[in-house]
């Protein structure tokens, strides 16, 4: 049993209500932190959701994608003295164009060879910014990015800029539950279900394909643009295959092409490695096992457990009405 649209926002808003709770209840600047960077992959993977959720495009290029969205805002704010909020535009553009070029490559390749593609992109954004020392930084990074600031009012503590990018996220959400349930969702999920259908009712493939390339694309730049300026720091080394990767599995665990499921995903993901650190060694493998075990026992990801739930109380009431 499939959990109702009408359940799945408000398991979003409560999800969101909880979220903007959590400042009150913890001080811990860590865990702070922590939830910054939970909310910022939420707003990726809603992208992200896109291409490889409804289009079923695999895409493993976010790392890169994510990358040039840092650098961009970072850059010409740290350098140049430019707003972060103009700066911001800029990396949500550089994203436009990424995904209109990233797009391209789809649609004469799918399946493991677009994700060589896009890997091997990510990989070449990430040489580049280790080696272009004078522009990046290198390995060593750039520091000094300042934060956002409206007026005299400075985000200049964790639990300020945390409220802002929740607020960004719900927008964000509100906005891809409307391209999902838009013309444009449609032909999304159509692509991946029946892409001979589409082309016999005369719509384009391709500009189906590069707009959701497009829209993962400007959604991750936005992602790297607001951690560059909360980290204050970024340098090549965060920008790793493993990164990309990363928010695969976040698709994966919480439900591929479900908003609610990217929400339990970028929770429970970003939650996962600091609860296993105290494993040390054994982390990694005990990670990758939790990981493969959802995959094995909830292909449609941790959210398909309310409809397993609630069909089995059903059943079970069902049973007990007939037994009576």
């Amino acid at each position: 049993m499939k959990i109702s649209a009408k359940n799945q926002y408000l398991w979003i808003g409560a999800l969101f209500i909880a979220f903007a709770a959590v400042p009150v209840f913890i001080h811990n600047n860590y865990y702070i932190t922590i939830l910054n960077q939970m909310v910022i992959n939420m707003i990726v993977v809603f992208g992200l959701n896109f291409i490889t959720g409804l289009t079923g495009q695999m895409n493993l290029g976010t790392a890169g994608i994510y990358a040039i969205g840092a650098y961009t805002s970072a850059l010409l704010s740290r350098n140049l003295g430019i707003s972060p909020w103009l700066t911001m535009m800029a990396a949500i553009f550089a994203g436009f164009l990424l995904g209109r070029g990233l797009g391209y490559p789809s649609l004469k390749m799918k399946g493991v060879y677009l994700s060589l593609t896009t890997l091997a992109f990510s990989e070449i954004v990430r040489i580049f910014a280790t080696n272009l020392i004078d522009i990046t930084g290198g390995t060593q990074g750039l520091n000094n990015i300042p934060r956002f600031g409206i007026g005299p009012f400075m985000l200049d503590s964790n639990v300020k800029y945390f409220y802002f990018i929740l607020l960004i996220a719900v927008i964000m959400c509100v906005l891809s539950i409307r391209i999902v349930h838009s013309k444009w969702g449609r032909e999304f999920r159509a692509v991946k279900d029946n892409p001979d259908a589409i082309e016999s009712l005369g719509l384009d493939i391709k500009k189906i394909k590069i707009r959701a390339f497009t829209l993962a694309a400007m959604y991750g730049a936005f992602g790297g643009a607001l951690y560059a300026h909360f980290n204050g720091y970024i340098t090549s080394l965060s920008f790793t295959t493993d990164l990309s990767i990363n928010y695969v599995i976040i698709l994966m665990v919480g439900g591929i092409g479900n908003i609610l499921g990217n929400m339990i995903g970028s929770i429970v993901v970003t939650l996962l490695p600091e609860l296993l650190r105290f494993l040390g060694d054994y982390y990694q493998i005990t990670y990758c096992t939790l990981v493969l075990i959802s995959a094995l026992f909830l292909p449609n990801g941790l959210v398909s457990l309310y409809g397993k739930i609630t069909g089995l109380m059903k059943s079970k009431s069902t049973s007990e009405g007939g037994e009576s």
